[in-house]
């Protein structure tokens, strides 16, 4: 069936690859030209799209369409609102500096909020060094006022990683039946990116160029249709400790790939030494106990 083919990690490594290219995409294409509140709602919508034609809602209860509605707008479509807030208020840098705590939320909401009261220590362990990996990596000088920005960065890693746990522990059965339902993540963030659109959007920055809806069809069919489900589908098949810290694997990702195909400088000391501080704590955690 889709995906089982491949070790779990794998996936989860090859989507955090497909998300490191959208990720350089976006800031030379887009940002700055396209209005990023009516690009994510392009993006979901498309994603909607493609999932639709094989939507079979009638053997599932309509409580878990509904969960699964909730953890799409949620993970999706709640992320982003506070997320484009926060460029608001800090640099780039900071925001991706802030978003390194995106483990230890997993680990906390798996643990307090769903009452797993004996989470194995490693776990904390692993999701605390790719954390300082990540830093390791991203670290800059943090602006003065940037305790807004902080506190809206830290809602959106908070909603990111509660629909991450959430789709982990919901019940949908087999691959295909998550195929046949995953239209209900799409329809969750569509709604919330809808409602975001309209309140937000500068209408000014509409796509116009061929190249700007090349990347933006790529973002819905690619990154978020294909990406989402295989994340999804895979971190049903890791522990919570390995989903948590393989969030922070982007980043050294997302650096490489600027470096390689848009030449951007990198400082290779601190990828280095960080990228293999976020892969042991992906090792850490690779046993349940």
């Amino acid at each position: 069936m889709l995906f089982k083919q491949f070790p779990a990690i794998v996936v989860l490594c090859l989507v955090t690859v497909i998300w490191a290219f959208s990720f350089s995409l976006i800031g030379v294409y887009l940002s700055g030209h396209v209005d990023s509140y009516l690009a994510v709602l392009i993006r979901v919508s498309l994603a909607l799209a493609i999932f639709l034609p094989f939507f079979r809602p009638a053997q599932v209860p309509p409580k878990t369409l509904l969960a699964l509605t909730a953890i799409g707008a949620l993970q999706v479509g709640v992320t982003y609102q506070f997320l484009y807030h926060a460029f608001s208020y800090i640099s780039v840098a900071e925001v991706l500096l802030f978003t390194i705590f995106t483990p230890l939320w997993i680990t906390l909401i798996d643990e307090l909020i769903l009452r797993r009261q004996h989470l194995p220590f490693r776990w904390w362990v692993g999701s605390a060094l790719a954390v300082a990996g990540a830093a390791i990596i991203r670290y800059e000088d943090i602006s003065a006022d940037a305790i807004t920005g902080f506190l809206l960065i830290q809602a959106a890693n908070l909603c990111f990683a509660a629909g991450q746990v959430g789709y982990k522990r919901l019940e949908l059965g087999s691959s295909r039946a998550q195929v046949q339902t995953f239209a209900c993540f799409f329809l969750g963030a569509t709604l919330v990116s809808g409602l975001g659109t309209l309140l937000f959007t500068d209408w000014s920055l509409v796509p116009t160029t061929a190249i700007q809806w090349s990347v933006l069809i790529w973002l819905g069919l690619g990154a978020s249709g294909f990406g989402y489900l295989a994340w999804a589908m895979a971190s049903k098949r890791v522990n919570t400790g390995q989903l948590a810290t393989m969030n922070n694997l982007l980043i050294p990702a997302g650096i490489l790939v600027n470096v390689m195909f848009w030449s951007r400088d990198a400082e290779w000391g601190r990828l280095l030494i960080g990228g293999a501080v976020i892969a042991l704590s992906v090792w850490v955690c690779r046993k349940t106990h």
